[in-house]
């Protein structure tokens, strides 16, 4: 049973809540350099300072890449380990939007990982943040462990 199917149209209308929480989590976040984006980068971050983490959000696509599943296998049980929340996002090419779109370079993000990081000065109190993790752990009482948002198209 998904989060969705315990609530009906209250719960519709809390993951729209959720996702535009989620929207301004990362565009706060990533001014701030507090955001790490691809799965290697996010790897190296959680083996560091796993401590500064505050959301790990993992995208999906259409595609089924086994390399992948597990690298979100192991992303996820590093994450539940440390206590960190997890979400699962659809709609990719949304969060690229949102994240920036494209690398300095000119090559494509890898969005498939992204962490958001505390600040290093001072302890960052986003209430949209608090909203995002809330529903993480609503999501988690109901053993649903990495919940799915759909982030909705601009």
């Amino acid at each position: 049973m998904t989060f969705e199917e315990t609530g009906g149209e209250n719960s519709v209308e809390r993951m729209e809540s959720v996702a535009q929480a989620l929207e301004e989590v990362l565009s706060s976040a990533l001014p701030q350099g507090c955001i790490t984006v691809g799965v290697y980068e996010a790897a190296k971050s959680l083996n560091v300072d796993p401590d500064n983490v505050v959301l790990c959000l993992l995208a999906t696509d259409d595609e089924e890449d086994v390399a992948l599943q597990i690298h979100f296998t192991l992303i996820q049980a590093f994450c539940c380990e440390n206590d960190i929340n997890i979400l699962r996002v659809g709609n990719m090419r949304r969060l690229a939007e949102i994240l920036g779109g494209v690398k300095p370079g000119g090559e494509p993000m890898d969005v498939h990982c992204v962490l958001v990081t505390n600040p290093q000065s001072a302890l960052w109190k986003n209430p949209a943040l608090s909203k995002v993790n809330r529903f993480c752990r609503d999501c988690r009482c109901l053993d649903q462990w990495v919940p799915v948002i759909n982030l909705p198209d601009r």
